[in-house]
């Protein structure tokens, strides 16, 4: 990958610029793909007669919807919800719902779009999608948040359906906002069907390994690429951003395959503990508590709370990003290497700019974009669709049995595809171009629409 758009999908960029102006994220998740294309439309002369590309770049619909809400001293607050069914070919749109301030229109477009090729890349058959509001769930009580969803619901439900689009949990919407949601979609349509979304609690519906599973997934893809290097996790110093899910039970899977994790973060700075994060601790902080990182040095001898700065700083064999899009930039990425990385795999969506995926390819740091490595949330989402269809209810390790395979299963899908397309050992190239084939093949045989 060369960072520049090739000359043969350069018309292709310069129109998605056009079309959808100042939506930076987009854009740059547009590009990543486009720049591993060149190859592929070189074979496939197809794609460029009957504009393959471009259609895969269009949303199929765009849903941009007001939500009014009031708190719990009576004032009326006024969000903006968004959904983007960005591509149906391979199944209902799935992907989840993100509430944060950050959210606007471009970033729910970069989601979806990546989302379009994770989903492909794990076999199931879902399409991608991906929606939220500007909603802050912090700081606010359970009866705010569950008016808020009701509210969001209200208008989104009619756009929904086991059979159309999926939603599922993202930043911001766990199981309680989930549980909300759910229950305005059931008063309204008078149905019970708990496969409209996934990531539901686990008495009404909901799948075991769903919470762990994008932690999990990241760390067996993580075991999968070490494996092709003849490596393991034994022994590796591993450093997760984050301190929600993805990064817990991150933590959690590395510790079990023989890492050890040495430091996580949140939005106010880092811990670094050099026995290994305490998990037991951990949890009970940020998931009991809701509490910040620096309480878990406080009670923990071996750790030290560092304010602001950059969890990169941190030497290790492997980083695990975690946290937000783009948190890891091209300074951090030469910091990481002069440290002695190794990996860094994607545990967030595209938390890796563009100038820091170049300091890894020219330092042959093995990387391993987020549309691979954190696919196993949706893949579990897709599992739970798949139990409730059957109204049955699979045990945990049988679960975590198939999660492993889909994740050994994406590894060998890009590890092959870069091989076949003359680009051995880039995985980022072979993610994008064996969920592109799968997407565009389906896209052909469904005819012009």
């Amino acid at each position: 990958m060369s960072g520049e758009v090739p000359a043969t999908v350069q018309g292709i960029y310069e129109e998605v610029l056009r079309r959808n102006p100042g939506e930076t994220e987009f854009h740059q998740a547009v590009r990543e793909v486009l720049e591993s294309l060149a190859v592929v439309l070189g074979r496939h002369r197809e794609y460029t007669e009957m504009k393959t590309v471009e259609r895969i770049c269009e949303p199929e619909r765009q849903i941009i919807f007001r939500v009014p809400w009031q708190d719990d001293r009576g004032e009326v607050w006024i969000n903006r919800g968004f959904r983007v069914e960005f591509n149906s070919a391979l199944g209902p749109y799935k992907g989840g719902l993100r509430f944060h301030p950050s959210v606007n229109l471009g970033i729910v477009k970069f989601l979806g779009f990546e989302q379009i090729f994770k989903n492909a890349l794990t076999g199931m058959p879902i399409g991608g999608g991906k929606g939220g509001s500007d909603f802050d769930p912090k700081g606010r009580s359970d009866a705010e948040v569950m008016r808020f969803c009701q509210s969001f619901m209200t208008e989104l439900y009619r756009h929904l359906g086991e059979y159309t689009d999926v939603p599922a949990g993202d930043i911001g919407v766990g199981a309680r906002e989930i549980g909300y949601l759910f229950g305005q979609y059931k008063r309204i349509t008078n149905r019970y069907e708990s496969g409209v979304l996934t990531g539901k609690g686990l008495g009404w519906g909901g799948a075991l390994v769903r919470t762990e599973a994008t932690g999990y997934g990241a760390a067996f893809f993580a075991e999968a690429m070490m494996a092709a290097r003849g490596e393991t996790f034994e022994g590796k110093r591993v450093v997760i951003s984050g301190s929600g899910n993805v990064a817990v039970y991150g933590i959690e899977k590395v510790h079990q395959l023989g890492g050890t994790a040495v430091a996580c973060s949140d939005s106010s700075g880092y811990v670094v503990d050099e026995k290994g994060i305490d998990l037991d601790l951990l949890k009970q902080v940020k998931e009991v508590e809701r509490g910040r990182v620096d309480t878990y040095a406080q009670r923990r001898d071996s750790a030290t709370f560092v304010a602001g700065g950059s969890v990169w700083d941190v030497p290790c064999d492997v980083a695990i990003p975690s946290a937000t899009q783009n948190e890891l930039d091209g300074d951090a990425a030469a910091v990481l290497a002069r440290n002695g990385c190794r990996y860094v795999v994607e545990g967030a969506n595209m938390p890796a700019t563009p100038a820091a995926v170049k300091v890894f390819r020219d330092t042959g740091i093995g990387f391993a974009p987020g549309k691979a490595a954190n696919a196993g949330g949706v893949a579990t989402s897709a599992l739970e669709m798949q139990q409730n269809a059957s109204r049955d209810r699979w045990t945990f390790e049988h679960s975590e049995a198939r999660l492993a395979e889909i994740m050994r299963d994406i590894h060998a899908r890009c590890h092959e595809t870069a091989e076949e397309y003359g680009s051995p050992g880039d995985l980022v190239l072979g993610a994008n171009v064996a969920g592109f084939l799968q997407v565009a093949e389906a896209v052909h045989a469904h005819g012009l629409i």
